[in-house]
């Protein structure tokens, strides 16, 4: 089982490529041997040598990657390709992958984009540095094309194959995987004995065969989750599992049926599976979801959801005060992409953690800010102040034409010096927060804006933005209370 990477300098260790062998032997399963090779270059070279040894041995082979073979049906047609080789060879020609990792998986995504749409789709993502014409920094749409394939559509938590940058970014790892692929399938010791799942093989039960002896098949690590033990790199852990696992279920006389993919495919998908999708092996149908087995362990729970943010979010890249802020914000909302949006100012996330330590109040915009915000972590009882159904607010409000989150920021005043806002619901109250600070109101130690909605929202929080305050912020329309609350929950007491 291999784990690809699409690292642009050698690496080694976590987010780098990982492979394990797992050969059965007298005694049972046996790991032959795991390597974590530094670049592209040398896991070919390993795995081409791994490969034809296993083959020249008489054994029948097993070699699976995760990312796609495949794109969603159509794409290849609009390249001028017949069918998944002509997608391969075409990718292949373009991508230009040095011995030392450097690649050009973002130029060749412009030039797929120009050739598909004429336009910055379906591919998307890109460094915030890099130009260019045909390739979005932001999610696109798909150019008409499905966003995900058939077999992805049956299967929980994958990512689209159009994204090409950011966590999560199975894209990349398919536009430098298929070319080395290719390579493989093309190797003068493989080319007569290896055969690509189901491309050459079609979707059926599998058994040994005499015309091949490697085969080498799509798969995908989320369908066998695994939790790494204390200081274990995941990636490892994840192809140990994936090859053993395997090799079990050939030992129980199972895995052979996993290559008929799901039964109810109709006679069109088969042809779009076979000849241009691919499938992930392992997927025999939609998901089924067991209602008597799920975590009733709410700790269990926690450390679980922090674990898949860690992993799929890139918070290396972030300042360090700032991580548990991010972890908490996308753990309320089960977004992992909204890092993307988060702006904030140089020493945002330490200047409330030290005001909340000092006895700060927090002053939020809505009640639901408020009971999202758990009391126990507030480090010195802090006071937690909503003005929105203060009695005057209603009728001033309404004497001057505003909303009642505007009117409520009024009774702030005596309150904002070194306070942390929170504002989770109105951006009419973020507008006139910053109102008040154009005329000399005192000023907070952070303000916090997650205001959310399609009129206001995201002009309020470039404002804020624009204003010179201290701030942490989440760009565009998405927002809420429970973001807010999350934010403050984490300055307060990070993850614990």
């Amino acid at each position: 089982m291999v784990d690809w990477s699409a690292e642009a300098r050698p690496k080694h260790g976590r987010d780098s490529i990982w492979w394990t062998c797992v050969e059965r032997g007298p005694g049972g399963l046996v790991e032959r041997a795991t390597a974590n090779p530094p670049t592209r270059a040398e896991a070919e070279t390993q795995l081409a040598d791994l490969l034809s040894d296993l083959a020249a041995r008489g054994l029948t082979v097993l070699c699976g990657f995760d990312f796609t073979f495949g794109f969603p049906a159509g794409f290849a047609s609009r390249l001028g390709a017949k069918d998944w080789r002509g997608v391969w060879r075409r990718i292949a020609s373009e991508i230009k992958d040095g011995a030392d990792n450097a690649n050009n998986r973002f130029a060749v995504a412009d030039l797929l984009n120009r050739q598909v749409s004429g336009r910055a789709a379906p591919f998307w993502g890109r460094p915030a540095a890099l130009e260019t014409a045909h390739l979005s920094a932001t999610k696109a749409d798909t150019a008409g094309l499905a966003e995900r394939r058939l077999t992805e559509q049956r299967a929980s938590n994958t990512k689209p194959v159009w994204q090409i940058a950011y966590a999560g970014s199975v894209g990349s790892q398919t536009l430098t995987g298929l070319p080395r692929l290719e390579a493989l399938r093309r190797h003068p010791w493989l080319a007569e004995v290896t055969r690509v799942w189901p491309f050459e093989t079609g979707l059926k039960t599998l058994s040994k065969s005499s015309d091949w002896r490697v085969v080498l098949a799509e798969v995908y690590p989320g369908l066998l989750p695994v939790a790494a033990t204390a200081g274990e790199i995941k990636d490892k852990a994840q192809v140990t599992a994936l090859a053993r696992h395997y090799a079990r279920l050939d030992d129980d006389g199972r895995l052979g049926a996993l290559f008929a993919g799901d039964p109810t495919l109709s006679v069109e998908e088969r042809e779009i599976v076979e000849t241009e999708e691919g499938w992930i092996l392992g997927v025999t149908g939609p998901d089924r979801v067991d209602i008597h087995d799920w975590v009733k362990d709410p700790a269990a729970i926690y450390a679980q959801s922090f674990s898949t943010i860690r992993d799929e979010v890139e918070l290396e890249t972030l300042p360090e005060a700032l991580r548990d802020v991010v972890v908490r914000i996308t753990h309320a909302c089960g977004m992992t992409d909204v890092v993307d949006d988060l702006s904030w100012s140089d020493g945002a996330a330490e200047a409330g953690i030290k005001a909340l330590a000092d006895g700060a109040p927090i002053l939020v915009d809505a009640e639901m800010v408020a009971h999202g915000i758990i009391g126990r972590k507030l480090p010195r009882a802090n006071r937690v102040i909503c003005t929105l159904n203060d009695p005057s607010v209603a009728e001033a409000a309404k004497s001057l034409g505003t909303t009642r989150s505007a009117m409520a920021v009024e009774l702030w005043r005596p309150h904002l010096e070194g306070a942390v806002v929170a504002i989770g619901n109105a951006p009419t109250a973020l507008f006139h927060l910053l109102e008040l600070m154009e005329e000399g109101a005192p000023r907070p130690a952070l303000v916090l804006g997650f205001a959310v909605g399609f009129v206001g929202a995201a002009e309020s929080k470039e404002a804020l933005i624009q204003s010179g305050l201290p701030f942490i912020a989440l760009r565009g329309r998405r927002g809420g209370s429970a973001m807010a609350a999350a934010a403050v929950n984490a300055l307060a007491g990070g993850l614990e």
